[in-house]
């Protein structure tokens, strides 16, 4: 019989400032792109991080929680919480914008490189929330 499959999540909260600006776009089509965001400003953040996996019969766990909050707390909100994320936080330099796109794709991949902590379950998704009422979801890179 095979095991269960289940979704396993652990929520942080972490607050930021950043700057919408592309280096793609002109200044006015910054302005024109981001209004207001194109101001230095911050936000309250939620990361929910699922990890997908069979239920082990011998612990009866996917992943250790503890082992998952660790990882949450070190890759992302040890390195952003109460930070500009355009220019304070190394692990960040390679984005050209600070969107919430961008950002939640930069989070999966700080959380996947410690994907081993948590065999056999997997990062499945992200979820980051700006605020209560905008969100984006990110579920790896597609093959």
């Amino acid at each position: 019989m095979p095991l269960p499959i289940v979704d396993v999540v652990h929520r942080i909260e972490f607050s930021a400032a950043h700057q919408l600006l592309s280096v793609h776009l002109t200044e006015e089509e910054n302005q024109a792109t981001y209004g207001p965001c194109t101001r230095h400003h911050g936000h309250s953040y939620v990361l929910e991080a699922t990890v997908r996996g069979p239920v082990s019969p011998r612990d009866g766990m996917v992943v250790n929680l503890n082992t998952l909050a660790q990882a949450m707390q070190e890759e992302i909100f040890d390195r952003v919480d109460h930070r500009f994320l355009n220019a304070d936080v190394p692990a960040l330099s390679h984005l050209e914008t600070f969107t919430a796109e961008a950002l939640v794709i930069a989070f999966w991949d700080l959380l996947v490189a410690r994907e081993e902590e948590w065999q056999p379950g997997k990062l499945h998704e992200l979820r980051l929330l700006e605020g209560s009422q905008n969100w984006v979801v990110y579920r790896g890179p597609q093959s």
